[in-house]
């Protein structure tokens, strides 16, 4: 495993208090790294990062809302103060207000999902670059989903948000490569997460698994961290502005 250690290196998860963040954090923390734990809730972040302390690892918690443009500011200016440096983001918030027809969502929820989807990741590795160009590089994973390639039924807003994140992995990447920033992202299949929750519940999901998906099952948020640290590793080195899917089969 010595080519995915990341020993030395400071890692921010936003979304790191539940699901495929939580389970990033632990990775990324195993391999050595100095892991942030960020999210809206800051004693579920905390959690997380004790976890990681009470298995040997280097953890700490912050707060961190997305759709907050100077609380984007404070967490940067807070990582560089504590740690001066930057080599690891992974934009993993996320949410989905709204599951329904898309003529019936509200401009709300519409807003919302934008806010957190889009315009947080976003501006938080507009905000993140500069740090990592003075700590010498770094790797950004974008968590995104197979909705941005193939729109899920009723959940078209998300969908539409999930194809703007690819879109934007591939335009930072153009444009940080020379920077040695390498910009990726993971597309989960039907993970199971409390986003996925609505899914997971619908009737008749089981049979869709078994006639739609190569491996019949959810997968579980720990089967996402491998390409993770593909990703943010010097075993992916020469990898950027690649979505890696994890479905199960289920866009073949």
């Amino acid at each position: 495993m010595a080519r995915f250690d990341l020993t030395g290196k400071v890692a921010l998860v936003a979304g790191a208090s539940r699901g495929i963040g939580a389970a990033i954090a632990h990775a990324m923390a195993e391999q050595g790294a100095h892991v942030i734990c960020s999210s809206r809730k800051i004693d579920d972040c905390q959690k997380v990062a004790d976890e990681i302390i009470a298995n040997g690892g280097k953890a700490s918690a912050m707060t961190l809302h997305l759709g907050v443009m100077a609380n984007l500011d404070d967490a940067i200016a807070s990582i560089a103060a504590a740690h001066g440096r930057l080599d690891i983001l992974i934009n993993n918030g996320a949410t989905n207000v709204f599951y329904g027809p898309a003529h019936k969502c509200p401009e709300s929820a519409y807003d919302k999902t934008m806010e957190v989807n889009v315009k947080g990741p976003y501006f938080l590795t507009a905000k993140a670059i500069p740090l990592m160009i003075k700590s010498g590089g770094g790797a950004v994973v974008n968590v995104a989903s197979i909705d941005g390639l193939n729109p899920g039924l009723l959940r078209t807003v998300y969908g539409m948000t999930k194809a703007a994140v690819i879109n934007m992995t591939k335009g930072y990447a153009k444009e940080y490569g020379r920077k040695n920033i390498r910009v990726n992202a993971l597309l989960p299949g039907f993970t199971d997460t409390k986003l996925a929750s609505a899914l997971k519940e619908m009737p008749g999901m089981e049979q869709f698994m078994e006639e739609n998906l190569a491996i019949a099952r959810m997968a579980q948020p720990e089967e996402m961290v491998g390409a993770v640290l593909l990703m943010v590793s010097d075993e992916g080195s020469y990898m950027t502005g690649e979505c890696i899917v994890v479905d199960g089969g289920m866009t073949i």
